[in-house]
C-alpha cells in the first residue's frame, strides 16, 4: 500500500511512495506528529540520480522489519534535496559539524522539535567494515532519546549554537582588492593537477566556477600559464568517458584522477556551467584546433540537452540516473563486438581503435568510450589518413547512439527547477550569441517565457514545477491568477503542469543573471525590465537591511531553527554569490547604485572566507573580479537583421571579456529605458558600435575592424 510520499510530485520522493516506511514529506503534519507524540525524527535526505540513495532504499527502506523498527520508533521524513535545498544545507552543516564529512544519502536523527543530535549518510543494513548497521543505529538513537534525553538536548543546544555561529554575517574590516583575487588564485592553482588537468587527484569534479577564476586571472594578467591551465582542463574532460563521446553531455564527476571513469548521472547544472565555460574557452583561445574541440562539445551538449532533457512547453528536465536496470553506467558501455555488430567489419576497427574498445574493457568487464590517444597516432595504428578515420566516426557515432537508444534508459528525474533552468537558461544564450546560433537564443526565449508564466503565484517566484500525469491539468489551475511577469499574457501556470514551493535566493538571482545575459543576446528589453522586477522581489524577500546580507530562505518562509545563509559555491554557485554577480551587471545596466552598493556589502562579509579558501568561493570571486575592474559597457545601435549590425555583434560576442555589458537597439531609439543607450545614434546613417567606461564612450565607429581594435585596445 502506498505511504503518504505517493501525493508528491518529486520523482525522488514518488520512488519511495511504495516503501514499508510510514514517510511523511517535510512538512506541519509530520513535524506537528513528532511534537505530540514527542518521538524523535528520522530524517532522509537525498536525490532522483543519487545511486547510494537507491542503494540504501533497496537494502533498508524496502526491507520490512528494518521499516517496521523506523515506524515503532521514529516520525519518518523523506526530502528531495533539489526541491528543498534549505533543508537540506540545515542538516548536511549539521552532520558535517559532527562527523567532519557529508554527503547523500543524508540520515539525521532529530528532536521533535527538528533539531540534530546525529547523523550520517549511508549505513549498511548490518554492520559492514567500520560502518555500524543502520539497524544498530536507529536502535541506539530512539534510545538515546528515550532513555537519556537530557544528554541529547545538551547535544543538540551545542549543534545548534555552533551552526547558528557559523551562518551569521561575518562582516571584514579588511577592503576588496586586486591582492584578495590574487591570494585566492594562487591558493586555488596550488591544487592543479599538471598532468591531466582539473584540481586534486581522485575523484575529480570539474569545478566548472572555479575554472572561471582562473579564466578570469588569464584575462587579468595575459599570463599564459593561466590559459594552459583551462585549456589542459577543457581538452582532457572532453576526451575522457566523463564526457558522453556518444550522445554528449557530461557526467557528474570521474572516480579517477584522468576523466576516464565517471558517476554516471547526468545533472542540468553541471551541463549548463560546463557549456557556458567551453563558450568562453572558445572565446579566450586563439588555436584553431582547440576552438574546433570546444565548439564541438557545446554543439553536442544542447544538442543533448534539447533532445532529452527538454519538456516541450519549454522548460529543462532535472537530471539522469546513474543506473539502469539496477546497474551503474550499463546504458553507457561497450564490448568490442557490440560494436562491430552495429558497425560491420569495415568500420567496426575504426571506431574501437578511436575510443579505446577493448577486450577486458576499462570499467568492470565493458569499455567506456574515451580519447585517450591523438588521432595521428590511431590513424597511424590503422594505417589510414586521418582525415578518412574522422569520416568513418561521424557516420558511425550516430549508428552507436541509435543502437544505444534501444537498451533499457537510465531514469529521468523530469522535475523542473527555476535555478538550474535558469544556469541553462545562460548558457544556450551565451552559446547562441557567440557562436552566432540563433536557433539556441529562440530555445532560451523559450525557457525564459515558459519560467516567468508558469512559475509565479501571483507576485511570488516559485521553485519547481512538474508536469501532470498524462497532461491533466493541476486541480487549482484555474484558481491561478494572471502573473504580472507573463511574458505572454497567459494564466500561470501553464496547462499540463503545476508549481510549487516558494522560490529561493538562488532561484531568484541565477533567474535575474539569465535573463540580463537574454537581453544581451536579443537587446529584447522586456528580459531586461524582467530582470530588474526579480531584483526588487529579492530585495522584499531575502535581503537583510540591519545585516547587509542576503539569506537563502524568504521572509515569508515557514521558520526552522536557523535562517539558512550558505556561503559556499559548490558544484553550482550560492544565492549569496548568484545575487552578487546579477546585481552588479543589473546596476551598470540600470545604473541603479544601490545594487552594486549590496553586493560591496555581500562581498565584504564572505571575504576573509575567499582570502583562506578560493576554490569554495568560485562564484564570489567572479562578482569580486567584476567589482573591482571597470567594466566595459558595448553598445551596438541598428536593425537587428541588418548584416552591418550582425557583424558588429559578431566581434562583441567573439571576444572573451569577463567584465562587461551589452546593450543595443535598433534606430531612432523612442526611448531609453537604460543608461547605456542614452544619446546613441547611428553615425554616416549605418549600424553602429560605442565602446564606453562609466557611460563615457570612445568615437562611434561603423567599421567591425575599428571596432576590434578599440576593444583589444
Amino acid at each position: 500500500m502506498p505511504n503518504r510520499l505517493a501525493n508528491e510530485t518529486s520523482p525522488y520522493l514518488l520512488q519511495h511512495a511504495g516503501n514499508p516506511v510510514d514517510w511523511y514529506p517535510w512538512g506541519d503534519e509530520a513535524l506537528e506528529r513528532a511534537k505530540t507524540e514527542d518521538k524523535p525524527i528520522l530524517l532522509s535526505i537525498g536525490y532522483s540520480a543519487c545511486h547510494w540513495c537507491h542503494v540504501m532504499a533497496h537494502e533498508s527502506f524496502e526491507d520490512e522489519s528494518i521499516a517496521a523498527l523506523m515506524n515503532e520508533r521514529f516520525v519518518c521524513i523523506k526530502v528531495d534535496r533539489e526541491e528543498r535545498p534549505d533543508v537540506d544545507g540545515i542538516y548536511m552543516a549539521a552532520v558535517q559539524t559532527l562527523t567532519g564529512s557529508g554527503g547523500w544519502p543524508l540520515t539525521v536523527f532529530l528532536t521533535p522539535d527538528a533539531r540534530p543530535y546525529y547523523g550520517g549518510t549511508y549505513f549498511p543494513p548490518e554492520d559492514r567494515g567500520h560502518m555500524p548497521g543502520f539497524t544498530r543505529v536507529l536502535e541506539a538513537m530512539a534510545d538515546a532519546y528515550s532513555e537519556r534525553k537530557g544528554e541529547v538536548l545538551q547535544a543538540t543546544g551545542d549543534i545548534t549554537g555552533r551552526l547558528l555561529k557559523m551562518s551569521s554575517p561575518q562582516r571584514s574590516t579588511e577592503p576588496l582588492s586586486d591582492d584578495l583575487f590574487q591570494t585566492a588564485f594562487n591558493s586555488i592553482a596550488r591544487g592543479f593537477d599538471w598532468n591531466h588537468g582539473g584540481f586534486g587527484q581522485q575523484p575529480k569534479f570539474p569545478q566548472p566556477l572555479v575554472l572561471d577564476v582562473v579564466l578570469r586571472q588569464w584575462a587579468r594578467t595575459g599570463a599564459s600559464a593561466t590559459l594552459e591551465m583551462v585549456e589542459l582542463t577543457l581538452e582532457k574532460m572532453a576526451r575522457g568517458g566523463m564526457y558522453d563521446q556518444i550522445g554528449g553531455g557530461f557526467a557528474r564527476y570521474s572516480t579517477d584522477a584522468m576523466w576516464l571513469v565517471p558517476h554516471f548521472e547526468k545533472m542540468l547544472y553541471d551541463n549548463a556551467l560546463l557549456v557556458s565555460l567551453y563558450t568562453r574557452a572558445f572565446q579566450a583561445t586563439q588555436t584553431a584546433t582547440k576552438k574546433a574541440l570546444y565548439q564541438r562539445v557545446v554543439e553536442e551538449t544542447l544538442a543533448f540537452v534539447e533532445l532529452e532533457m527538454s519538456h516541450p512547453l519549454g522548460g529543462f528536465y532535472s537530471s539522469y540516473d546513474a543506473d539502469s536496470e539496477g546497474v551503474e553506467g550499463k546504458f553507457y558501455v561497450w564490448t568490442p563486438d557490440q560494436i562491430d555488430a552495429v558497425l560491420g567489419e569495415s568500420d567496426g576497427p575504426v571506431i574501437r581503435a578511436y575510443y579505446n574498445i577493448e577486450e577486458g574493457g576499462n570499467f568492470e568487464g565493458d569499455s567506456i568510450p574515451w580519447l585517450p590517444r591523438d588521432l595521428d597516432e590511431v590513424a597511424s595504428e590503422l594505417g589510414m589518413p586521418e582525415e578518412d578515420v574522422l569520416t568513418v566516426v561521424k557516420r558511425s557515432r550516430p549508428k552507436l547512439f541509435a543502437e544505444r537508444s534501444k537498451r533499457v534508459p537510465p531514469g529521468l528525474d523530469d522535475k523542473i527547477l527555476v535555478s538550474w533552468n535558469a544556469m541553462m537558461l545562460t548558457a544556450f544564450a551565451e552559446a547562441g550569441a557567440a557562436f552566432d546560433r540563433p536557433g539556441w537564443i529562440d530555445r532560451a526565449r523559450d525557457n525564459a517565457a515558459f519560467l516567468l508564466d508558469s512559475l509565479f503565484d501571483g507576485d511570488r517566484l516559485l521553485r519547481t514545477w512538474k508536469a501532470s500525469p498524462r497532461g491533466k491539468e493541476s486541480p487549482d489551475q484555474s484558481k491561478r491568477k494572471e502573473s504580472p511577469h507573463s511574458s505572454r499574457g497567459k494564466e500561470s501556470p501553464k496547462p499540463g503542469g503545476s508549481a510549487k514551493i516558494p522560490g529561493y535566493l538562488e532561484d531568484y538571482a541565477l533567474l535575474g543573471g539569465a535573463l540580463v545575459t537574454l537581453y544581451e543576446s536579443t537587446f529584447e528589453q522586456r528580459w531586461l525590465d524582467e530582470a530588474r522586477r526579480l531584483a526588487d522581489g529579492m530585495f522584499d524577500l531575502f535581503w537583510s537591511a540591519e545585516e547587509e546580507v542576503f539569506y537563502d530562505t524568504g521572509s515569508d518562509a515557514p521558520e526552522l531553527f536557523t535562517r539558512p545563509r550558505d556561503v559556499f559555491d559548490n558544484a553550482v554557485p550560492c544565492g549569496g554569490s548568484a545575487a552578487a554577480n546579477f546585481l552588479l551587471r543589473l546596476s551598470t545596466h540600470t545604473g541603479e547604485p544601490s545594487y552594486r552598493r549590496s553586493a560591496g556589502a555581500t562581498l565584504l562579509s564572505v571575504r576573509d572566507y575567499m582570502e583562506k579558501s578560493g576554490s569554495g568561493f568560485g562564484g564570489w570571486l567572479a562578482a569580486l573580479d567584476y567589482y573591482l575592474s571597470t567594466p566595459k559597457e558595448m553598445v551596438v545601435i541598428g536593425p537587428a537583421d541588418n548584416a552591418d549590425t550582425r557583424a558588429l555583434l559578431r566581434e562583441v560576442h567573439n571576444r572573451y571579456i569577463p567584465n562587461r555589458v551589452i546593450a543595443g537597439a535598433p534606430a531612432p531609439i523612442s526611448s531609453t529605458p537604460t543608461p547605456l543607450l542614452e544619446g546613441r545614434v547611428l553615425v554616416n546613417n549605418a549600424p553602429t558600435a560605442y565602446v564606453c567606461e562609466n557611460y563615457a564612450c570612445q568615437l562611434p565607429v561603423n567599421d567591425p575592424a575599428a571596432l576590434a581594435a578599440q576593444l583589444d585596445a
